[in-house]
């Protein structure tokens, strides 16, 4: 069995930029959605769907984001 994904962790992360996406496969869904749900800035989290079910999420950065960077 695959270790469990620390989803908190990648939200901050992908919020930061360090990393550019989150891919969440379907049997992970439910583990990732309780992490979302407390993500302070889950509006800017913004989601894909992909073919078989797999889900891309993106942090939508805007330009006061970028002017703090």
């Amino acid at each position: 069995m695959a270790d469990k994904v620390d989803y908190a962790e990648q939200l901050k992360q992908l919020e930061s930029g360090a990393i550019d996406k989150i891919e969440v496969q379907p049997a992970n869904f439910m583990d990732f959605q309780t992490a979302y749900m407390n993500f302070d800035r889950r509006k800017r989290v913004i989601g894909t769907a992909n073919q078989g079910g797999m889900v891309t999420y993106v942090f939508e950065h805007d330009e006061a984001d970028k002017k703090t960077e």
